[in-house]
């Protein structure tokens, strides 16, 4: 199979996982959520070093310091972000925000690279943001200060890509997932000491399989697929695929029956496809990622 193909398939899957933890979420909603995470991550953690057989590689100053950065930004800054956008102001408002991710990574990862802009994934990223806020737009509002927190959470969702790239070459995804949830979990017990205090229920048996769910489904599995993709594809095609997760959300969301698939949000699924695909014939070359150094 080749690494088009291969990286295609695996940020398919990633999104999909993510996008379907939209089910797990209603379940766990009762249970205070940096404790949730906390476990969430600390499960992931678990899994990801026994499937490196406890033997992660040792991590350079400047490794350490992009995945704490990056476990601070893309998962736990973007939470934060996204839960008190929601409180400001309507959810899909928000997601379709964050949504324009892809157009964040076509610009900025070249630029990071040093490379020039590729005008067809620009082209192609546009399309899909459009098709992605096409598919979970429901007429809202907005104000200032959710403006402000969608756009926080848009950055740091550009962030777990951007600060995850430079280290795939020589850690490979496993290890670069790994990583962030164990840099992650001290900053949301952390922020659960904060919020919730020291003492915290115990999950009901439903919300601790959902919590198991999101550990090691859309956390192992969705990390490694994602981190995989990035390297075969590089972060800007990659990012295409974020057109996927409200997809796979209205499909998920459809299935439990708390949302309605409507002709204009199929419409919207056919835009999201038609921007993956000429970002996929656009040609550009996957650029090696840069080596991490000391």
């Amino acid at each position: 199979m080749n690494p088009t193909l291969r990286g295609s398939l695996a940020a398919t899957t990633a999104l999909a996982l993510v996008g379907s933890l939209v089910a797990a979420s209603d379940v766990v909603e009762g249970y205070p959520l940096a404790a949730g995470q906390a476990i969430r991550y600390l499960l992931a953690a678990g899994v990801l070093v026994a499937l490196a057989r406890g033997r992660l590689p040792r991590l350079r100053p400047r490794e350490a310091l992009g995945l704490a950065a990056l476990a601070a930004t893309g998962l736990v800054l973007f939470n934060l972000f996204v839960i008190e956008g929601v409180r400001e102001t309507d959810p899909a408002t928000v997601g379709v925000i964050v949504g324009c991710v892809p157009v964040v990574l076509a610009v900025a990862a070249p630029l990071l690279a040093g490379r020039t802009v590729s005008a067809g994934v620009l082209a192609a990223a546009v399309v899909v943001a459009a098709g992605a806020a096409g598919v979970q737009w429901a007429d809202g509002g907005i104000t200032l200060a959710g403006l402000l927190l969608a756009l926080g959470a848009l950055a740091c969702e550009a962030c777990f890509s951007l600060l995850a790239a430079p280290h795939l070459e020589r850690l490979g995804p496993l290890a670069v997932s790994a990583y962030a949830c164990l840099f992650a979990v001290p900053m949301l017990a952390a922020w659960s000491l904060i919020a919730d205090g020291p003492s915290l229920p115990m999950p009901t048996v439903s919300e601790a399989a959902a919590i198991a769910y999101l550990g090691v489904a859309v956390t192992t599995v969705g990390f490694v697929a994602w981190y995989t993709a990035v390297g075969l594809l590089g972060v800007e095609r990659a990012g295409l695929f974020s057109g996927v997760l409200p997809v796979s959300a209205l499909a998920c969301s459809a299935a439990l029956g708390v949302a309605e698939v409507t002709p204009q949000r199929l419409v919207a699924v056919a835009v999201v496809a038609a921007g993956i695909t000429l970002g996929m014939r656009a040609g550009t070359p996957r650029p090696a990622a840069a080596p991490a150094t000391a």
